[in-house]
């Protein structure tokens, strides 16, 4: 039985772009922080949950690290439609083209 979030599985970290991750990572060390402050003044309630998100960590690094690398592969961003530009030219040659065929 595998320790961590199930939220952050490695198969859902492998769908994940380089930006979401850090921002994983961000939530992971602030939620880390406060679970070590809580310990530290015996109000920890699941310790348990301290190792949890130590792995968590651990796998977000590891998938940065392997892309990094080239070992995994980083998710395709969505296609962005580049636009097309239209100038005065390409505009009247179209219109004139519509006249002709009609």
């Amino acid at each position: 039985m595998a320790i961590g979030s199930k939220d952050l599985a490695i198969t859902e970290l492998d769908t994940f772009e380089n930006e979401r991750l850090a921002e994983e990572l961000k939530k992971a060390k602030a939620e880390l922080f406060n679970l070590r402050f809580q310990s530290a003044t015996g109000q920890l309630e699941s310790h348990g949950r301290v190792r949890q998100v130590k792995r968590d960590i651990a796998r977000i690094y590891t998938v940065l690290r392997e892309r990094e690398l080239g070992i995994r592969a980083t998710p395709a961003a969505a296609p962005v439609k580049a636009a097309k530009k239209s100038t005065k030219k390409t505009e009247q040659a179209d219109a004139a083209a519509d006249t002709k065929e009609a």
